[in-house]
Formats: structure tokens, C-alpha cells, sequence
């Protein structure tokens, strides 16, 4: 399988930003973990600051991949034109959080994401994109 991994913004302060949430360990360290474990499949990532960046690496990875796993970080909760976009793509979606948005701040509790995306896994830390792969290997989407 051929995996796109999208993280919004902050997500590249993982391992400095709010440890006591978010954890220690940064994405860029987990990725070479994550991709070793699912050595077999091509997984890519991609992270952005910038939500019409985020659009675009939709749009794009239409075309070259079987999957995306996406983790829109505060856009989860304001983007109408990425829940636009998914809807628009003819690619499963899983939606990843690594804290519990539901237990979050009110604000945090609204995922537009979570209407359109094909799964969403949430709370589990960095081990919830793991989850989303084996989702996605189970389920043979797109393979």
C-alpha cells in the first residue's frame, strides 16, 4: 500500500509543544519507527503549517496514493475547504488525533474532518497512526 501521512500546523513542534499532551518524542523520530514496522508499503509524509498546502497535498495524493492519514491539527476544527476537499478526492481518509479532541477544550470537541473522513482514531498518541495503518491494511481500501 501507498500511504500519504498529512500533519497541520505544529504538528513539527512535536517533542517541545505541550509534551504533557502531546508526548516527547518527535514526528520526524516516530516516522523512521513507523516506517521500519510497515516496511513493506511506501509511507510518506508531509507536514504544513498552512491550510491551502494541506488542500493541495489532497488533491494531489488523488493521483499518486492509496490512502491518506491525515492529522489537520487545529484546522480540524475550522476548515470547511479541507472537509471540501475530502469529500471531493477519491481517497480513503483516516483522520488521526493524537489527544482525545472530545475531551479537549469545547472548542476542540468540533471536528469537520471527522463527517467526511473514511475512519478517525483519536487519543491514542503517536501510536494512532500506526492503528490508522493497520486500519487501512485490514480493510483493503484501495489496495
Amino acid at each position: 500500500m501507498n500511504i500519504l501521512i498529512i500533519n497541520g500546523p505544529n504538528l513539527n513542534l512535536l517533542g517541545k509543544r505541550e509534551p504533557d499532551i502531546y508526548g516527547h518524542q518527535s514526528f520526524e523520530d516516530f516516522f523512521i519507527e513507523l516506517r521500519s514496522k510497515f516496511s513493506i508499503h511506501k509511507i510518506d509524509y508531509y507536514q504544513t503549517n498552512h491550510e491551502g498546502n494541506i488542500i493541495d497535498k489532497l488533491q494531489e495524493a488523488d493521483n499518486q496514493y492509496d490512502a491518506v492519514i491525515l492529522n489537520p491539527a487545529a484546522y480540524t476544527h475550522t476548515s470547511i475547504a479541507i472537509a471540501d476537499c475530502i469529500k471531493a478526492i477519491d481517497l480513503p481518509v483516516v483522520e488521526v488525533h493524537i489527544s482525545d479532541i472530545s475531551k479537549r477544550e469545547t472548542y476542540r470537541q468540533k471536528s469537520f474532518i471527522t463527517e467526511v473522513a473514511t475512519h478517525t482514531i483519536m487519543g491514542l498518541g503517536l501510536n494512532g497512526y500506526a492503528l490508522a495503518i493497520e486500519w487501512l491494511l485490514k480493510n483493503n481500501l484501495n489496495q
